[in-house]
């Protein structure tokens, strides 16, 4: 289970461990926004989402261009969701238009898929292995690969 944390503005940052959460809260820099239900560990409930007390100037989050393209970021960006069957788990990508007929290795052209899924679709495009897409692809936000569901 990971804690959301962000800016003193609301800007999500990134995430952290509980045990990361409950140290920043002792150090005092950062409060708790939501927590989970009644549950403590020791004096400090037990945390969904931080805010940090000061604000941190993050240039580097603004930096010109797109975000930098991975696997694990397609997976994150779908919520390891399956775009062919739409269940969860999805533990692999897939290119819609595949590689071997042009397609690119980037944000728009992958999606999440299960192993089966992929493995059914094969070297063919959704249309033709008539699996339409539950969603098209897009290039994600950094708070879109931050936020967990």
């Amino acid at each position: 289970m990971s804690v959301i944390v962000l800016n003193a503005s609301y800007e999500p940052l990134h995430t952290v461990s509980i045990q990361h959460a409950i140290r920043m809260l002792v150090r005092e820099v950062a409060v708790v926004e939501e927590a989970h239900g009644e549950r403590t560990i020791g004096p400090f409930p037990v945390p969904r989402v931080l805010r940090l007390v000061r604000y941190v100037v993050t240039h580097w989050r603004y930096a010109a261009g797109r975000m930098k393209y991975s696997k694990h970021g397609v997976l994150r960006r779908d919520r390891f969701r399956c775009a062919y069957c739409g269940l969860e788990n999805a533990d692999t990508m897939d290119h819609v238009q595949p590689r071997s007929r042009g397609g690119r290795t980037e944000w728009l052209n992958a999606v999440a898929a299960h192993a089966a899924c992929n493995e059914r679709k094969g070297n063919r495009t959704p249309s033709e292995a008539n699996m339409p897409l539950l969603w098209q692809p897009w290039v994600p936000t950094r708070a879109e690969l931050v936020i967990e569901t």
